[in-house]
């Protein structure tokens, strides 16, 4: 949603994304005017490799302050823990990598909002 926000050129101090590393129309990336952080697991089937490297191209590209961290052996929605109904193939929480990649989110906020003293 926020990378999607930002590709119709929504104002926004940044953008944070979890297995959510979709290609826009071309050009659209460039309207982007913040920070973008991106986290996906290695073996998330759902966002194979090919489409983190389109995603990774399209960001380079429109000249995007990027960043894409691939957490090693981490499924997709690695990040969200397990529920009470059966699993989806390819979809499996990592709690470990879950931690990280919300420090990470803290991080990119703690860059672009900064707290006024």
């Amino acid at each position: 949603m926020g990378l999607e926000l930002g590709r119709d050129g929504v104002n926004l101090r940044a953008i944070g994304t979890v297995n959510a590393l979709t290609t826009g129309r071309p050009g659209e990336a460039a309207r982007i005017r913040c920070p973008m952080w991106a986290g996906v697991g290695s073996e998330d089937p759902i966002t194979p490799p090919a489409q983190r490297d389109a995603f990774t191209a399209e960001m380079q590209a429109a000249g995007v302050d990027w960043r894409l961290v691939v957490y090693g052996g981490a499924l997709h929605a690695f990040h969200h823990p397990p529920v009470d109904h059966p699993v989806v193939p390819g979809v499996g929480y990592h709690p470990r990598h879950a931690q990280r990649a919300w420090r990470d989110v803290l991080d990119l906020l703690a860059e672009c909002l900064p707290v006024a003293e």
